[in-house]
């Protein structure tokens, strides 16, 4: 019985074969980021009022002048259409359908400008490529497909020690080994219903985004080198990424207040504080907690948010504490794999209900009502300390 988020991810263990099912899942080393993002959410407590007439509330969200019908997105993903049937057009399409934003990773396996037609608002990060050339080249494929937001993915300096993908089986490039062909022979459902499927439909999948050209097959040694150039980023290249494209421009991966700082004065219009969902720096804080001193640089620039987040509480914690937006991936990857678009767009409407009831519990009406004052850290007073006992309550109608 599938009831909230976290029930998808134990369905998609019985489905997927144990090295992709642990290349979603799994985090880097300890796994210790991966947990510190739960647990800085669960550290919160939230504070509901009372008796102030909660009728006809709603969940719309406004971002870079558009209103969402809710205050989540889809995160990116890379290598969705392996885990589930079309993956990245079915979240492409459920995303359209339900009104909220998607993000196409730049390790999908699907070109960009089909899912621009899939889906004509979805935003696209890039894992930018090598040499400058390079890097400009990607840029205007991404212009000429329609993208207005360009994501730009800052955290992957140094490729990860994901040691328990290793221990699955999982690599990059993936490699057929007998170890592989018999997890995969575990999981008939998955190998008939996506991966002979896909590769009826399309052949082998290929990198399709991660350069201005088509990238490497997922099997090639090419796939390895492609990813793994990336250390040579710096704010330089942020700056001439910014006078290249002409659409909303937002960093992904940040975690210093310092480096938000400069994001704004580099005029990104927004960034998204992210520890990879705990796949890249093991201990390194979470965006929960990376949050205020980010919220006090922004200035003007939306401050969105993503990693742990799982019930429609998390949601209104992240909003409340100064959050525009936060996005989630894995569950809703999960919910894909296990029943395509259908289980996707379920998964989606049960966040969405979850926050709808939540604001009715608080005693709000809109997530845009939502402040510090509905939060309080056990470690500390409430956020911010109140002055007042009568606040602003609200009457209910006769």
């Amino acid at each position: 019985m599938i009831l909230n988020l976290d029930d998808y991810e134990a369905a998609a263990r019985r489905r997927l074969p144990r090295p992709l099912f642990q290349y979603v899942a799994g985090a880097a080393e300890t796994s210790a980021a991966f947990a510190d993002n739960c647990d800085a959410f669960d550290a919160l407590k939230l504070v509901p009022r009372t008796l102030r007439g909660v009728e006809g509330r709603n969940t719309r969200r406004r971002l870079f002048g558009h209103e969402w019908s809710a205050p989540f997105g889809i995160a990116p993903m890379g290598i969705s259409a392996l885990m589930a049937l079309d993956g990245d057009n079915v979240a492409a399409r459920v995303a359209g359908h339900e009104g909220i934003p998607y993000v196409l990773s730049g390790s999908s396996l699907t070109r960009m400008e089909e899912v621009a037609t899939t889906n004509p608002r979805a935003w696209f990060q890039a894992y930018v490529p090598g040499e400058e050339e390079r890097i400009a080249a990607l840029i205007e494929r991404v212009a000429a497909a329609g993208y207005k937001t360009l994501v730009l993915t800052a955290d992957t300096a140094v490729l990860a020690n994901r040691e328990n993908n290793l221990r699955a089986g999982f690599s990059t490039p993936l490699r057929f080994t007998p170890r592989m062909l018999w997890d995969f022979g575990t999981k008939p459902r998955w190998v008939a219903g996506t991966f002979l499927r896909t590769l009826q439909q399309r052949g082998m999948p290929h990198f399709e985004n991660s350069d201005a050209r088509r990238g490497a097959p997922i099997v090639s040694r090419q796939a390895a080198r492609d990813f793994g150039r990336k250390d040579h980023l710096n704010w330089e290249h942020v700056r001439r990424i910014r006078d290249q494209w002409k659409g909303r421009l937002v960093l992904k991966g940040l975690l210093s207040h310092h480096d938000v700082a400069m994001a704004r004065t580099l005029g990104c219009d927004g960034v998204v504080l992210s520890n990879h969902g705990g796949r890249q720096l093991d201990h390194a804080i979470s965006a929960m907690r990376a949050l205020p001193l980010a919220k006090a640089e922004a200035g003007d620039m939306a401050i969105m948010l993503d990693g742990g987040i799982r019930r429609g509480t998390d949601v209104v914690k992240a909003l409340a504490l100064g959050a525009d937006f936060v996005f989630i991936g894995r569950p809703f990857l999960f919910a894909s794999t296990v029943g395509g678009e259908q289980a996707l767009g379920q998964a989606v409407q049960i966040m969405q209900s979850e926050i709808h009831r939540n604001l009715g519990l608080l005693g709000l009406r809109s997530p845009d009502e939502l402040d510090a004052s509905a939060v309080l850290d056990p470690a500390c007073e409430p956020w911010p300390p109140h002055s007042s006992t009568t606040g602003d309550a609200r009457v209910a109608p006769t």
